[in-house]
């Protein structure tokens, strides 16, 4: 079996989950060939070149190569040069969703910097509007220390369940 055939199994099965979870994925907005590529390569028990995928999803490589690009930038793919050849292969690093969606984006801090200074703009909290963006700043503050002690739960609870040996 090449690595762009299909895992062995019920290939219809296989499709169906790459293509439900894309569409989930899509739903929420995240854009759906980057979600379609995202589980080709979870699927699969080897790490896929751009080719691969497109074969995989029947499209082409350079329909992969946007959404590729797009997941490595997040962390939810690893790329790995093939040696000899100026391809590259795409694989899950370890621990992705926590990883790649939590702490690769720095979504909150940006949040909470441009909050910050919008807190400045209106005069702190002494305006009404000032008071409304502090809120939202200290939410956004909350929200990221939650994450990072859920981040700490998590890596303890994958410990436990034996996920990532």
């Amino acid at each position: 079996m090449s690595a762009a055939e299909p895992p062995q199994g019920n290939d219809e099965a296989v499709h169906l989950f790459v293509e439900r979870m894309a569409m989930a994925f899509a739903e929420v907005g995240f854009p759906r060939m980057a979600a379609r590529a995202l589980f080709t390569v979870m699927s699969a028990d080897q790490p896929l070149t751009a080719a691969e995928i497109g074969e995989r999803l029947g499209v082409s490589a350079a329909a992969v190569s946007g959404a590729v690009r797009y997941l490595t930038q997040f962390g939810m793919l690893a790329r790995e040069p093939v040696k000899g050849s100026r391809r590259d292969r795409y694989r899950l690093p370890d621990n992705p969703w926590y990883e790649g969606t939590i702490t690769k984006t720095g979504l909150y801090k940006n949040f909470i910097d441009i909050a910050d200074g919008g807190v400045d703009a209106l005069a702190g909290r002494s305006t009404p509007a000032g008071e409304r963006v502090s809120e939202m700043r200290d939410f956004f503050v909350f929200v990221q220390e939650e994450i990072d002690s859920l981040g700490e739960r998590w890596r303890a609870r994958r410990a436990a369940t034996g996920h990532g040996r």
